[in-house]
């Protein structure tokens, strides 16, 4: 009886222990949340909504706080970061998940952790001594521009997107795969037609880790982009996004200054909040 009441005692102790180490996680993200906002609305206000986020004039100066030419920034390396590393990065999970030979696996796990381990600055100087000389040599351009950065971006979420997309592949019930087998399909069909579709989700789910670290990514972003907030189409030619723009300048801004760069923050959190729940209702649509 007595080592019954003590089992329980853990139990209910433990529960607390659980209970508070979520309420701290929940209480640091509302208390970020109420940060961003109590600092940036404000400023938005004064700033106006529309000519904040519409504005292709940044001059903190003359109080000219358009971010468009930053938010386009963000959305043209994100994009093209996801086009070059999405599909490599969901590939190479396919291989390492069903394809790869185990004495190969032991060498290209460790290698793939080891990107995920490396410095943003490391990424950065590799991209300054690699990348900006190749795209200088060979395109006319300066060499750092938004092609640079969503190059470098591609190969940092590799690790990312790899390293959720794997374990989705594997927790797929084996029956699947022999049932796919049994009516007639090849490895590389049954594993394309049957098992991709049913770890969509996990797949998803790695999708917008990747966003999330190629939207939030700065100091090896500030390197290479260019740094002009300038409104641009071209691959070729240099951009700054909301993160860099941030770093570059939260240093010395001040007043009304200091408060559009926190403004910039709040739209950066709710292109996060935006790009989570279109993935959300892309994942229902499917289940459907």
């Amino acid at each position: 009886m007595e080592n019954i009441n003590r089992s329980t005692a853990k139990e209910k102790l433990m529960e607390l222990v659980f209970l508070i180490t979520a309420a701290v996680s929940i209480l640091a993200v509302a208390l970020i949340c109420i940060f961003l906002f109590a600092n940036g609305i404000p400023a938005m206000k004064e700033i106006g909504f529309l000519e904040f986020l519409t504005g292709t004039v940044w001059r903190p100066g003359n109080d000219k706080f358009g971010i468009f030419p930053m938010i386009l920034g963000s959305i043209y390396v994100t994009g093209g970061a996801l086009i070059i590393g999405v599909p490599i990065g969901i590939l190479t999970s396919v291989f390492m998940a069903r394809f790869c030979p185990a004495k190969w696996y032991k060498v290209l796990k460790p290698i793939v952790n080891l990107l995920a381990g490396i410095p943003s600055i490391v990424y950065g100087f590799f991209g300054v001594v690699v990348l900006v000389p190749f795209i200088r040599e060979h395109f006319d351009s300066r060499g750092e521009s938004i092609l640079c950065a969503a190059i470098l971006l591609g190969i940092m979420i590799l690790p990312t997107i790899i390293g959720a997309s794997e374990p989705a592949i594997r927790a797929v019930d084996q029956s699947y795969y022999e049932g796919a087998l049994a009516l007639g399909a090849t490895h590389e069909r049954s594993v394309f037609t049957v098992l991709l579709p049913a770890a969509k989700s996990g797949i998803f789910a790695a999708v917008v880790l990747g966003v999330g670290r190629a939207l939030g990514e700065t100091m090896a972003v500030v390197m290479v982009v260019g740094n002009q907030p300038r409104v641009t189409h071209d691959f070729l030619e240099g951009i700054r996004t909301l993160t860099t723009n941030i770093v570059m300048e939260m240093g010395y801004a001040t007043d009304l200054h200091r408060e559009a760069l926190i403004a910039t923050g709040v739209v950066l959190f709710v292109f996060i909040l935006i790009i989570n729940f279109c993935f959300s209702m892309i994942k229902r649509s499917g289940k459907e």
